[in-house]
């Protein structure tokens, strides 16, 4: 029995050009470019109070979070934003700025996080959350939030408030 021949990118190197090792195709040349994903999500609030869900799904199941996750290809941060609110929290939400700019290189991603409100106070959890709710912000369960970004953002929400024009905040220095 003959050896199946592997195609596309299987020969890991620099290509011409290039300053990183990559994987290149080596009958055609085609290169394989690995890079970040991009999460989009919300800090929601209604009335003062912010929305949280748990998590159903790994990585961090029974942790909570803000609804977030990945860009769609083809859609707008934006509209990845206001697509994962409905997926995770069933909520309708009007977004106002980008609140936040996270990069997490040990995981390969970049996070944009805006400022929303609920256009109305119904939403419910999903296949994606097993618990949807407001929290004032001494109820946040700090301790049982899924990843350090929720804390960051939370925090800018906080600090910047209402404000009408902001910068959007970035990681912590510590």
């Amino acid at each position: 029995m003959a050896a199946e021949k592997q195609v596309g990118p299987t020969l890991r190197t620099v290509p011409a050009g290039d300053n990183r090792e990559r994987l290149v195709c080596a009958d055609c040349g085609f290169v394989q470019y690995d890079n970040p994903k991009i999460v989009v999500g919300a800090v929601v609030q209604w009335q003062g109070r912010v929305l949280l869900c748990k998590r159903a799904i790994e990585p961090r199941i029974g942790y909570w979070t803000l609804p977030a996750g990945y860009l769609e290809l083809g859609e707008t941060p934006l509209e990845g934003a206001v697509r994962e609110a409905q997926e995770e929290a069933c909520a309708e939400i009007a977004v106002d700025a980008l609140l936040a700019v996270y990069s997490v290189p040990r995981i390969s991603q970049v996070q944009l996080i805006y400022r929303a409100a609920l256009k109305a106070p119904e939403f419910g959890p999903s296949p994606e959350s097993l618990e949807v709710a407001l929290f004032d912000w001494d109820a946040i369960p700090w301790d049982e939030l899924a990843f350090p970004t929720v804390a960051w953002a939370l925090a800018a929400w906080r600090r910047i408030g209402d404000a009408p024009v902001f910068a959007p905040e970035f990681n912590p220095a510590d």
